[in-house]
């Protein structure tokens, strides 16, 4: 028989919302296994089959895949409203806590033990990262076909140079045009690729994505109009905009466009400092996305006129923050009654799978511009005719931070240490060996 699933009221959810968001800690894996058990398991607010429809469904979507899940169980349980709550409460934890350990890193960046901490944990970064990348291409290169793709997305980024955009979207054309014609090569099983029937949304996804419009621009409007296209603010938001359109595939995966850009485009940040961000967003509760958040202060601060540093700083979090999650709640508002008919859109499920595959190769891109940037003091771009490679000076090998990341892997990979732990004990190895 199956299980009767019951409708909590607005008030129980916001507790467990609330819960969740103060408890997400973990990266996407850990946030969905807490979603998973609060639930489906303990509550039964949500079904297995459910669940798991809606999680393949917002890993279609652009953003983190995790607060979709969130806004979308809340949208199931009490409509709108239920999906702002939990989706709100989702990021704000995790939000504020990065705003003040932005706050503190940008005063505190020049003092050299806070300095000596941050060596270790850019070292414990690299090996997070190494594992994050291992684990993925794990579940997504099953067939010659993905490996090619995630092959060809890691030449065409570290190699030709060419844009994160262009490199995802071409494997989802590709993964599209094969689903139509070979599903199979992507590991797809034809006899799964069925039409479903169901009502179609029009009226509801075409509201939520007019006002998921207007809030997204509202605050571009108000800075374009006082402050003008030359001030950081609008750079920031532009740019945050545009990532939050191409995000598939996780934090990892676009981090290594975006810490190109933000170190080497728009000059916000040193390129060890990108490395720092992320030890800072592994620490904290919510989507590791938050990220955008310490580089959103960080460039605004250290361009602050009209403003002062701190408030200018402030500003550019808030409309980083803005800019990356007002489109979450969008496509999940949107999409959300279509779950069923896009869950069995042939063409869909190919361009997913492409996408998932060139990610590991877009990761690999980001393990390696980490790797360069944080155990080489200096690296240059080497021009090769049409190719591009960055390459490190030899003489500039920092032997502390490579002791250190040695140490987190085996902390990682052998001893099992979760994340948290690994930065807090490679932090206090980089404290101790600054004293060498």
């Amino acid at each position: 028989m199956p299980r009767d699933h019951k409708t909590p009221s607005f008030s129980e959810l916001l507790k467990v919302a609330g819960k969740i968001g103060c408890l997400s800690f973990g990266g996407p894996a850990g946030q969905i296994a807490l979603m998973h058990r609060e639930f489906v398991e303990e509550r039964g607010w949500i079904g297995e089959e459910q669940f798991l429809h809606a999680l393949n469904f917002c890993h279609l979507l652009p953003g983190p895949e995790a607060q979709q899940l969130a806004t979308w169980i809340g949208w199931k349980l009490h409509g709108m409203r239920g999906g702002l709550a939990m989706g709100v409460l989702f990021v704000i934890p995790g939000a504020l806590v990065i705003l003040v350990l932005s706050i503190l890193y940008a005063v505190a960046a020049d003092l050299g033990w806070f300095a000596a901490l941050f060596m270790g944990i850019k070292a414990a970064v690299l090996a997070i990262v190494v594992q994050a990348l291992l684990r993925l291409a794990g579940r997504a290169l099953q067939t010659p076909l993905k490996r090619a793709l995630a092959l060809g997305a890691f030449l065409l980024l570290a190699v030709f140079g060419l844009p994160f955009p262009v490199v995802v979207l071409s494997a989802g054309a590709i993964g599209m045009a094969v689903a139509a014609w070979r599903p199979d090569l992507l590991g797809i099983n034809p006899a799964a690729l069925v039409s479903a029937e169901t009502p179609r949304a029009w009226g509801q996804s075409l509201r939520a994505v007019a006002g998921g419009g207007l809030l997204w621009g509202a605050p571009m409007v108000a800075v374009l109009a006082l402050l003008g296209p030359d001030h950081v603010l609008w750079q920031i938001g532009l740019f945050f905009s545009k990532l939050a359109v191409v995000t598939f595939g996780g934090a990892y995966a676009v981090l290594s466009y975006m810490a190109q850009q933000a170190v080497e485009g728009y000059g916000w940040l040193r390129p060890g400092e990108m490395a720092d961000g992320l030890g800072l967003a592994e620490t904290t509760p919510g989507p590791l996305i938050m990220v955008t958040q310490f580089v959103g202060y960080l460039a605004a601060y250290r361009a602050p006129a009209p403003f002062s540093p701190m408030v200018a700083g402030l500003l550019g979090a808030m409309l980083t923050t803005w800019v990356t999650f007002v489109p979450c709640f969008t496509w999940i508002f949107a999409f959300a009654p279509w779950l069923e008919r896009l869950e069995n859109a042939p063409r869909l499920k190919g361009g997913l799978a492409a996408i998932t595959a060139s990610v590991v190769g877009i990761i690999a891109n980001l393990t390696l511009w980490f790797a360069l940037h944080v155990l080489f003091r200096r690296v240059s771009d080497v021009a090769l005719g049409p190719l591009t490679l960055t390459l490190p000076e030899p003489a500039s090998f920092d032997w502390k931070v490579a002791l250190v990341a040695v140490l987190a892997a085996l902390l990682i990979f052998r001893l099992r240490f979760g994340i948290i732990l690994t930065l807090a004990i490679s932090a206090a190895t980089g404290l101790v060996l600054s004293f060498l």
